[in-house]
């Protein structure tokens, strides 16, 4: 597939603030005259503007037709208007811009590198803009990009670590939006038709359905004025509906995917929460001290440390629209299977039952408190928040207030939280692994639960 990044012809320049730079970036917002949502923020510091469009299309708006938001968005950049996708290719290149595009379960979106000067910047906007509001989707280059999705599929499923995240996510959400892979399926992406295309994007490629990040070397009037042209040329439409939320397992899932490989993974998790979780920053600084910290957290020591069992092991949560995954995941030797499983399975049920310590807290909170000014280092990092903030309509004053947040967590509001939203006699229990690795022990926690 041709690469969806084109390289800089400027490379002498420094994209990170300096220390001096590091105070908590201002976020203006405004609608579009048509209804896009913008959200800026001004940075003089170098001669940049980084911008991101986002729409709600993504994978979770497939419905019956897995693959059709990733192979739409995947044909942004094969020609528009009166361009095609090589004129369009070599006119960002001689603008000296950076250009690219993605999609995931909850979003579809289009990213943008330009120096601020006018005659660059207007011209790589517009054939920006030309890319999602007019695309061509032309029958040779939709075969040519279904084909090379299709080999990616074929790909993934040689990879363990991609057989394990697709099983999860279907065991999990089974009917749910979210159950499909992002990409799709073989056979679903095999029936995929550009009228298909074509419909989808006349449906979420809409201005009510976008939201606008803005970063750079612009005062307030020249944002808006960037953000109507990448807009204007945008049909009104309607933002996508609300996503059911998915239904909690009733019982507990064990799942075992054979695969000659020499390692097994191992996935053991259940539902996350959203966004808008209350319990989103107990959970948050929990999962730290829990598997999401390296080397300090309890996965990773009892795992690794302690017995050798893994080289690396580890705990996160996906937040998204609606409640998302959390996950433990590691990856042993076939024969160690059950043994790191009944470890990493003692760990959760510890943590849920006892909660952090004072010093666990106080170690998470100084990492994830002093780690903050590096996440907001950079033009392209505040873009992240901005776009992020913006989707999923958070707070504006979220990064202002992250660290306080943080700070203001207590070890009875991770315990609580914890033991409020895991239901350890429910979890998904998934090993990808040889025959030697399928007879993996029952785990203590679902026999705690009967």
């Amino acid at each position: 597939m041709k690469s969806a990044v084109k390289k800089l012809s400027i490379c002498v320049l420094v994209f990170a603030f300096s220390p001096a730079s590091w105070a908590i970036p201002q976020i203006e917002e405004w609608e579009t005259a048509n209804g896009a949502r913008v959200l800026f923020v001004a940075a003089p510091e170098i001669p940049m503007v980084d911008v991101k469009v986002v729409f709600d299309a993504g994978s979770a708006r497939d419905g019956e037709k897995s693959g059709l938001a990733a192979l739409t968005n995947n044909l942004l950049d094969e020609g528009a208007g009166d361009k095609s996708a090589d004129q369009m290719a070599e006119s960002f290149e001689n603008l000296g811009a950076t250009v690219g595009h993605a999609a995931d379960r909850d979003m579809a979106t289009l990213s943008l590198r330009s120096l601020n000067d006018p005659a660059l910047l207007q011209p790589a906007l517009e054939n920006l803009a030309l890319s999602y509001s007019q695309p061509r989707f032309e029958a040779e280059a939709f075969k040519r990009v279904q084909q090379q999705t299709l080999a990616i599929i074929e790909q993934a499923a040689q990879t363990p670590g991609s057989v394990a995240a697709h099983a999860f996510y279907r065991t999990l959400y089974d009917k749910h939006p979210y159950a499909s892979p992002v990409e799709g399926t073989a056979s679903s992406v095999s029936a995929l038709t550009p009228e298909e295309i074509k419909t989808f994007h006349k449906h979420y490629y809409v201005a009510k359905n976008a939201v606008i990040a803005i970063v750079g070397a612009l005062d307030k009037t020249q944002a808006e004025a960037l953000a109507n042209t990448l807009t204007k040329q945008l049909p009104i439409g309607e933002a996508a509906s609300a996503l059911p939320a998915p239904q909690d397992l009733t019982a507990p899932q064990t799942v075992h995917i054979q695969h000659p490989s020499t390692q097994t993974h191992v996935l053991l998790g259940q539902l996350g929460v959203s966004r808008h979780d209350p319990d989103y920053f107990p959970l948050y600084v929990g999962n730290y001290v829990l598997g999401g910290g390296g080397f300090v957290s309890r996965l990773l020591k009892q795992v690794r440390e302690k017995r050798g069992l893994a080289y690396s092991a580890a705990s996160y949560f996906a937040f998204q629209q609606v409640a998302g995954t959390f996950i433990a995941s590691l990856q042993t030797r076939n024969d160690q299977t059950a043994q790191a499983l009944e470890v990493a399975q003692g760990v959760l049920k510890d943590f849920v039952e006892n909660g952090a310590t004072e010093t666990e807290l106080k170690a998470a909170k100084q990492h994830l408190i002093g780690g903050f000014p590096m996440k907001i280092d950079s033009n392209r990092e505040i873009l992240e928040y901005l776009a992020m903030i913006g989707f999923y309509r958070m707070p504006l004053d979220h990064l202002q207030n992250f660290t306080k947040k943080i700070d203001a967590v207590t070890l009875e509001q991770i315990k609580t939280a914890y033991q409020k939203r895991f239901h350890l006699d429910k979890f998904i229990t998934l090993t990808v692994g040889n025959e030697e690795s399928k007879a993996v022990v029952k785990s203590e926690v679902e026999k705690s639960g009967k």
